[in-house]
Protein backbone atom coordinates (compact mmCIF):
# COMPACT_ATOMS: atom_id res chain seq x y z
CA UNK A 1 0.00 0.00 0.00
CA UNK A 2 1.25 3.63 -0.86
CA UNK A 3 0.20 7.12 -1.17
CA UNK A 4 -1.55 7.33 -4.45
CA UNK A 5 -0.54 10.28 -6.89
CA UNK A 6 -2.28 13.32 -8.20
CA UNK A 7 0.01 15.22 -11.13
CA UNK A 8 -1.49 18.02 -12.51
CA UNK A 9 0.16 19.08 -15.98
CA UNK A 10 0.16 21.77 -18.60
CA UNK A 11 1.70 24.63 -20.55
CA UNK A 12 2.87 27.31 -17.84
CA UNK A 13 0.47 29.69 -17.24
CA UNK A 14 -2.79 27.13 -16.91
CA UNK A 15 -3.22 27.42 -12.87
CA UNK A 16 -1.33 24.33 -12.11
CA UNK A 17 0.12 25.28 -8.76
CA UNK A 18 -2.81 26.99 -7.78
CA UNK A 19 -4.94 23.94 -8.65
CA UNK A 20 -2.95 21.71 -7.13
CA UNK A 21 -2.48 23.84 -3.88
CA UNK A 22 -6.36 23.96 -3.65
CA UNK A 23 -7.08 20.21 -4.55
CA UNK A 24 -4.52 19.15 -1.91
CA UNK A 25 -6.26 21.16 0.90
CA UNK A 26 -10.30 19.94 -0.20
CA UNK A 27 -9.01 16.15 -0.11
CA UNK A 28 -6.90 16.44 2.88
CA UNK A 29 -3.52 15.22 0.32
CA UNK A 30 -0.25 16.61 0.29
CA UNK A 31 1.19 19.33 -1.67
CA UNK A 32 3.96 18.45 -3.61
CA UNK A 33 5.53 21.71 -5.61
CA UNK A 34 7.60 21.60 -8.35
CA UNK A 35 10.90 23.74 -7.38
CA UNK A 36 11.04 26.03 -10.26
CA UNK A 37 12.18 29.10 -8.42
CA UNK A 38 15.41 27.66 -6.73
CA UNK A 39 17.06 25.99 -10.16
CA UNK A 40 19.99 28.50 -10.50
CA UNK A 41 20.20 27.68 -13.98
CA UNK A 42 16.32 28.03 -15.13
CA UNK A 43 16.62 32.52 -16.18
CA UNK A 44 19.51 31.82 -17.97
CA UNK A 45 17.93 28.67 -20.38
CA UNK A 46 15.16 31.08 -21.32
CA UNK A 47 17.31 33.87 -21.68
CA UNK A 48 18.72 31.86 -24.70
CA UNK A 49 21.96 30.99 -22.86
CA UNK A 50 22.49 27.58 -24.77
CA UNK A 51 25.38 26.75 -21.86
CA UNK A 52 22.56 27.01 -19.38
CA UNK A 53 19.73 24.13 -21.26
CA UNK A 54 21.28 21.23 -19.81
CA UNK A 55 21.86 22.17 -16.38
CA UNK A 56 18.68 23.52 -15.85
CA UNK A 57 16.91 20.59 -17.18
CA UNK A 58 19.15 18.22 -15.25
CA UNK A 59 18.24 20.61 -12.08
CA UNK A 60 14.82 20.16 -12.82
CA UNK A 61 14.94 15.92 -13.50
CA UNK A 62 17.21 15.37 -10.36
CA UNK A 63 15.02 17.26 -8.41
CA UNK A 64 11.47 15.97 -9.58
CA UNK A 65 12.90 12.01 -9.02
CA UNK A 66 13.83 13.13 -5.98
CA UNK A 67 10.72 14.24 -4.44
CA UNK A 68 8.67 11.11 -6.38
CA UNK A 69 11.02 8.60 -5.48
CA UNK A 70 9.57 5.26 -4.61
CA UNK A 71 12.21 5.21 -2.04
CA UNK A 72 11.14 7.78 0.19
CA UNK A 73 7.30 7.72 -0.94
CA UNK A 74 4.16 7.07 1.72
CA UNK A 75 2.92 4.69 2.77
CA UNK A 76 -0.38 6.36 2.49
CA UNK A 77 -2.53 9.05 1.48
CA UNK A 78 -2.93 11.19 -1.18
CA UNK A 79 -0.34 13.57 -2.43
CA UNK A 80 -1.05 16.45 -5.26
CA UNK A 81 1.79 17.04 -7.64
CA UNK A 82 1.91 20.43 -9.54
CA UNK A 83 3.64 18.64 -12.11
CA UNK A 84 4.06 15.65 -13.99
CA UNK A 85 7.17 13.59 -13.94
CA UNK A 86 6.12 12.89 -18.02
CA UNK A 87 6.17 16.60 -18.53
CA UNK A 88 10.02 16.68 -17.62
CA UNK A 89 11.32 14.65 -20.85
CA UNK A 90 8.31 17.16 -23.21
CA UNK A 91 10.96 19.95 -21.91
CA UNK A 92 13.77 18.32 -22.38
CA UNK A 93 12.97 17.72 -26.12
CA UNK A 94 11.70 21.00 -26.86
CA UNK A 95 14.43 22.94 -25.31
CA UNK A 96 17.77 20.77 -25.16
CA UNK A 97 20.18 20.19 -28.86
CA UNK A 98 20.46 16.33 -29.76
CA UNK A 99 23.73 15.70 -28.54
CA UNK A 100 22.26 17.71 -24.97
CA UNK A 101 19.10 14.97 -25.28
CA UNK A 102 21.59 12.58 -26.14
CA UNK A 103 23.33 12.79 -22.71
CA UNK A 104 19.85 12.93 -20.84
CA UNK A 105 17.67 10.54 -22.11
CA UNK A 106 19.89 7.41 -20.43
CA UNK A 107 19.70 9.61 -17.03
CA UNK A 108 15.94 10.43 -17.15
CA UNK A 109 15.49 5.94 -18.33
CA UNK A 110 17.52 5.02 -14.76
CA UNK A 111 15.54 7.32 -13.01
CA UNK A 112 12.25 6.79 -14.29
CA UNK A 113 11.96 3.65 -12.97
CA UNK A 114 12.54 4.97 -9.90
CA UNK A 115 9.65 7.08 -9.34
CA UNK A 116 5.82 6.22 -8.15
CA UNK A 117 3.44 7.08 -10.62
CA UNK A 118 0.66 8.50 -11.03
CA UNK A 119 -3.05 6.95 -10.28
CA UNK A 120 -4.37 10.25 -11.84
CA UNK A 121 -2.96 13.14 -14.12
CA UNK A 122 -4.78 16.06 -14.47
CA UNK A 123 -4.63 17.84 -17.78
CA UNK A 124 -5.32 21.80 -17.65
CA UNK A 125 -5.39 23.70 -20.96
CA UNK A 126 -6.41 27.30 -22.16
CA UNK A 127 -6.06 28.95 -25.32
CA UNK A 128 -2.56 30.39 -26.05
CA UNK A 129 -3.94 34.12 -25.56
CA UNK A 130 -5.30 33.38 -22.06
CA UNK A 131 -1.95 31.36 -21.09
CA UNK A 132 0.07 34.96 -22.39
CA UNK A 133 -2.26 37.36 -20.05
CA UNK A 134 -1.63 35.20 -17.20
CA UNK A 135 2.19 34.14 -17.61
CA UNK A 136 2.46 38.67 -18.10
CA UNK A 137 -0.04 38.66 -14.83
CA UNK A 138 2.08 36.92 -12.44
CA UNK A 139 5.94 38.91 -13.97
CA UNK A 140 8.16 36.66 -13.88
CA UNK A 141 11.01 38.06 -15.45
CA UNK A 142 12.53 34.93 -17.41
CA UNK A 143 8.88 33.80 -18.98
CA UNK A 144 8.58 36.94 -20.93
CA UNK A 145 10.30 35.60 -23.39
CA UNK A 146 7.30 32.82 -24.12
CA UNK A 147 5.12 33.04 -27.19
CA UNK A 148 1.66 32.06 -28.55
CA UNK A 149 3.79 29.71 -31.17
CA UNK A 150 6.00 28.42 -28.14
CA UNK A 151 2.56 28.02 -26.07
CA UNK A 152 0.65 26.45 -28.74
CA UNK A 153 3.55 23.90 -29.40
CA UNK A 154 3.53 22.82 -25.72
CA UNK A 155 -0.42 22.67 -25.83
CA UNK A 156 -0.09 20.10 -28.09
CA UNK A 157 2.99 18.44 -26.75
CA UNK A 158 1.13 17.87 -23.29
CA UNK A 159 -2.35 16.57 -25.45
CA UNK A 160 0.29 13.82 -26.68
CA UNK A 161 1.53 12.87 -23.40
CA UNK A 162 -1.94 12.35 -21.98
CA UNK A 163 -3.33 10.32 -24.68
CA UNK A 164 -0.16 8.09 -24.23
CA UNK A 165 -0.60 8.05 -20.26
CA UNK A 166 -0.64 4.59 -18.09
CA UNK A 167 -3.30 6.47 -16.07
CA UNK A 168 -6.84 8.12 -15.75
CA UNK A 169 -6.33 11.01 -16.85
CA UNK A 170 -9.02 13.82 -16.27
CA UNK A 171 -8.76 17.04 -18.96
CA UNK A 172 -10.07 20.60 -17.69
CA UNK A 173 -10.51 23.41 -20.00
CA UNK A 174 -9.41 25.84 -16.94
CA UNK A 175 -10.33 28.67 -19.48
CA UNK A 176 -14.09 27.83 -19.40
CA UNK A 177 -13.85 26.35 -16.22
CA UNK A 178 -12.54 28.66 -13.19
CA UNK A 179 -11.29 26.33 -10.77
CA UNK A 180 -10.49 29.34 -8.34
CA UNK A 181 -14.53 29.07 -8.03
CA UNK A 182 -15.27 27.06 -4.67
CA UNK A 183 -18.02 25.51 -6.27
CA UNK A 184 -16.41 24.14 -9.66
CA UNK A 185 -13.41 23.21 -7.46
CA UNK A 186 -15.82 20.75 -5.64
CA UNK A 187 -17.31 19.53 -8.95
CA UNK A 188 -13.61 18.73 -10.26
CA UNK A 189 -12.39 17.01 -6.51
CA UNK A 190 -15.44 15.21 -7.01
CA UNK A 191 -14.60 13.63 -10.13
CA UNK A 192 -11.20 12.95 -8.71
CA UNK A 193 -12.98 10.96 -5.71
CA UNK A 194 -14.48 8.75 -7.91
CA UNK A 195 -12.01 8.29 -10.32
CA UNK A 196 -9.26 6.89 -7.47
CA UNK A 197 -12.58 5.72 -6.19
CA UNK A 198 -11.69 7.40 -2.56
CA UNK A 199 -14.77 7.59 -1.43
Amino acid sequence: MSAKLISIIGPPGCGKTTLATNLARVLGGRFIREPFASNPFLADAYGGQADARLPAQLYFLLSRAGQLARTVWPAEGLCVSDYGFCQDRLFAETTLAAEELALYEPIRERLAVCIHPPELLILLDAPEAELLRRIAARGREFEKVMTADFLGDMRARYRRVADAAACSVLRVDNHAVDLRNPAELATLAADVRRTLELE
